[in-house]
């Protein structure tokens, strides 16, 4: 990012934000498991966002939940998502939310008989 003149640094549709590293940067750091990594780019995502940018505070609050799955606590990161998903209006709740989601819950398949798993798949089902 600081490679980057300062005119592409800049929160466009067509350069390359701070905000938007942090962003992508929590869900590749989620993804690969490095939770410690990832959760200080969802906290620099979160203070560079604005509060109306829904889908990214949902997305980010996502990864965390998915970064307590992570970490070893299933429940948690269920109840974490489930009350991100139901804080949304229902066309919210589609496309990469969804996916997201639907992700974490495919990650816990052991687990499927626990309460907060059930109501996790029940919303990812409504």
């Amino acid at each position: 990012m600081n490679r980057l003149p300062e005119g592409e640094r800049s929160d466009t549709w067509l350069t390359y934000s701070e905000q938007k590293h942090n962003v992508h940067l929590s869900h590749a750091l989620t993804t690969l498991g490095d939770t410690r990594r990832a959760r200080e780019s969802q906290q620099r995502a979160l203070e560079l966002s604005t509060p109306t940018s829904t889908m990214t505070h949902t997305l980010l609050h996502i990864d965390g939940a998915t970064c307590a799955h992570h970490d070893g606590n299933t429940e948690q990161a269920c109840r974490r998502t489930v009350a991100a998903l139901t804080g949304l209006p229902g066309d919210y709740r589609t496309g990469l939310v969804h996916r997201r989601a639907l992700d974490l819950y495919e990650a816990i398949p052991a687990l499927r008989h626990e309460r907060a798993v059930q109501e996790l798949r029940d919303v990812l089902a409504a």
